[in-house]
């Protein structure tokens, strides 16, 4: 296992925590987690790499080892913590950037944002999320409001053996191996032996907006730079994506997500094999290929 270094660092107010991988003097390499996750779920991805490479990723806000947030948590956040993190790490330079599932959409948010500043974008089962109808609005704000009265809590395991069996439980492809380094970032160990997620509560409470992909699609038309977005053959993303059903004679499940993927000019779309969601948990050697094989490009 490539050891890792911790850091913190003020990021717009908040004490963050970054992993690094590598030295310094290698390339950077930007890798951002998804929801309920931390970076050091790169790790395995990062032991399949074959380069050189400095990665670094962080733990978003309220997640692992970073500050929780007073107000909650708002998907523009994470874009504007991203770029305040490529400010402190790579100021004036052209980034390359990975990211899974929530960390993948932002990475595409990021990269339409500031176009100028990104070289590669890699997102790992992140190609948004189901669209929604304006009528709904009213009810969206009303259940945030209702939540907000009666905010979510997380329940404590009793060891961090009982995490490790909930993850495996989330992902029946993850070992058991993998799955207790997982569960030992995830939680912490409280001081009668039980476990608590490390992760705020209140990333659970429901969005009270709705989700318009015409306003996606106006974002990620504005990339400029390459894009690879890799799929796993046995995640339910595509399926979850209902606002894009597949087209006619689709036996690949993947329709929806190629009618999104038209909207990037310089897209491509891979489908890794025998994984989930969790792919980069997964299947961490292929990833790690077509990563590197799409950088090198």
């Amino acid at each position: 296992m490539k050891p890792s270094a911790s850091q913190f660092v003020s990021v717009r107010g908040l004490r963050y925590h970054v992993r690094s991988w590598g030295v310094p003097a290698a390339p950077k390499l930007f890798m951002v987690h998804g929801w309920m996750d931390v970076g050091a779920s790169f790790q395995f991805l990062v032991d399949a790499l074959q380069r050189d490479w400095h990665v670094l990723a962080p733990d978003w806000r309220g997640f692992g080892q970073s500050e929780w947030c007073a107000d909650g948590y708002w998907f523009a956040d994470y874009v504007a913590d991203l770029d305040a993190l490529l400010e402190h790490f790579a100021p004036g330079e052209t980034v390359r950037l990975v990211g899974h599932s929530l960390g993948g959409n932002v990475v595409m948010h990021y990269a339409g944002a500031r176009p100028q500043r990104v070289s590669r974008v890699v997102s790992l089962e992140g190609f948004g999320i189901p669209a929604e109808a304006a009528e709904r609005a009213p009810d969206k704000l009303a259940k945030w409001l209702d939540a907000l009265r009666d905010p979510p809590e997380f329940r404590p395991y009793p060891n961090l053996a009982a995490v490790a069996d909930r993850l495996q439980k989330s992902n029946p492809l993850l070992s058991r191996d993998r799955a207790e380094f997982l569960a030992a970032h995830w939680a912490r160990v409280q001081a009668d032996g039980s476990a608590q997620l490390a992760s705020d509560p209140r990333h659970k409470l429901p969005t009270p907006t709705v989700y318009r992909m015409e306003e996606v699609f106006c974002v990620w038309k504005r990339i400029a730079a390459p894009v690879l977005w890799v799929a796993a053959a046995e995640s339910s993303i595509p399926k979850w994506l209902g606002a894009h059903p597949e087209g006619e004679g689709a036996t690949d499940g993947l329709a929806g997500v190629r009618t999104r993927l038209a909207h990037v000019t310089h897209g491509e779309l891979i489908t890794i094999a025998k994984a989930g969601h969790m792919v980069h948990l997964d299947q961490p050697g292929p990833v790690a290929a077509a990563i590197e094989s799409f950088l090198d490009a």
